[in-house]
């Protein structure tokens, strides 16, 4: 009998013992976040109305999900390929926005559904 339970016991800490070995699929997928750099104009600088901005989104970054608000205001942007290091995302700030600090908010999303954001504050002149 002790023998009989020996071989159940051996069976079961082969059959544990495989199934760890190939980890939870959750781990396999790993998250990298669109990242957003070069910001144009640079932060807190003080822009005239209705003034362009850019800024680059990483290559892992899918570019019909980049939505940028400007004091919750949504802005039409144009999207641009540059080689393997991203896009160029350009916009202009809207007109009705004068004489107040605004942050030019960004989001999107990237691969392994990853979500990002940023941004930037600047200064509307007047």
């Amino acid at each position: 009998m002790k023998q009989h339970n020996c071989l159940w016991f051996f069976v079961l800490m082969m059959v544990t013992s495989t199934s760890w070995a190939y980890g939870s699929s959750s781990s396999s997928k790993a998250c990298a976040k669109p990242e957003f750099t070069n910001f144009v104009p640079a932060e807190k600088t003080e822009v005239a109305v209705g003034s362009a901005f850019s800024f680059i989104a990483s290559a892992n970054t899918f570019p019909n999900t980049i939505k940028v608000t400007i004091k919750g205001l949504p802005t039409t942007l144009k999207v641009n390929p540059r080689n393997e290091d991203g896009y160029l995302v350009s916009g202009t700030i809207p007109s009705s926005l004068k004489g107040i600090y605004a942050r030019i908010a960004i989001t999107a999303d990237g691969q392994n559904n990853c979500k990002g954001d940023g941004g930037w504050l600047v200064k509307i002149a007047e």
